[in-house]
């Protein structure tokens, strides 16, 4: 069985539940695209992927999927074959689209059982959040990894319990003046960020903390689901 040993460590009865539920995954980055292989070599079968972007050559140092090859492709279609070679019985549901207030809805016209937020922009995150919120979905955040060496320094919190991260200090902010009771779980860093050594350059990148994020990201969906699934 292709899951065998995923199913040892959780036992039966849980990966049967897991592999049940269909979560969808924004954003297909440095963060995302780590998620998304995580989730998929856990056997999961129902995944929507969101992402509006297309692989650029500055991707190939941190993104699954980013290679010479594939730059200029769209990443969700990328993905989306990549799967087909993984993991043939998943159901990967591809939207090549920007979240904003035009689109939101689109997102879930099936049903999801997890959110996991690894888009850039703070509008998206915001709206995920509040659809979270309303809908009684449980959500897990992605924080910022730029201008970051210190896997090490990476934690999982509760927004209210965040610290240093710039992205969670703002989107902290926004949340309580958008008036959303939700206080999610997000996956953060306390490196105080490096300032670039290229100008004009402001967010750069390595290739080990944006996936060591998107892992542990993962790793909060699937325990979420085999410790019994609640908000």
């Amino acid at each position: 069985m292709q899951f065998s040993r995923f199913t040892a460590l959780i036992g039966t009865n849980a990966y049967e539940t897991l592999v049940s539920k269909t979560i969808l995954i924004a954003g297909l980055g440095g963060v995302g695209s780590f998620v998304f292989e995580a989730l998929l070599r856990s056997g999961i079968k129902s995944l929507i992927i969101v992402d509006h972007d297309t692989f650029d050559i500055t991707n190939c140092n941190r993104q699954l999927g980013a290679t010479l090859e594939t730059v200029g492709q769209k990443k969700v279609h990328v993905a989306s074959s990549h799967a087909r070679v993984v993991h043939p019985e998943a159901s990967i549901h591809a939207l090549d689209l920007f979240i904003d207030d035009s689109t939101i809805q689109s997102l879930f016209e099936h049903k999801i059982d997890y959110i996991v937020d690894c888009v850039d922009s703070m509008q998206a995150k915001l709206l995920l959040i509040q659809y979270a919120s309303i809908h009684h979905i449980p959500i897990v955040c992605s924080m910022g990894f730029a201008n970051k060496l210190h896997p090490e320094k990476i934690k999982i919190a509760k927004l209210n319990q965040t610290s240093v991260c710039p992205l969670a200090k703002e989107l902290r902010r926004r949340v309580k003046q958008a008036g959303i009771p939700l206080n999610p779980d997000v996956v953060y860093s306390e490196e105080t960020p490096i300032l670039s050594h290229t100008e004009g350059l402001k967010l750069a990148s390595s290739s080990f903390t944006p996936s060591t994020a998107g892992l542990l990201m993962a790793s909060v969906v699937v325990n979420h689901f085999i410790q019994g699934g609640t908000l």
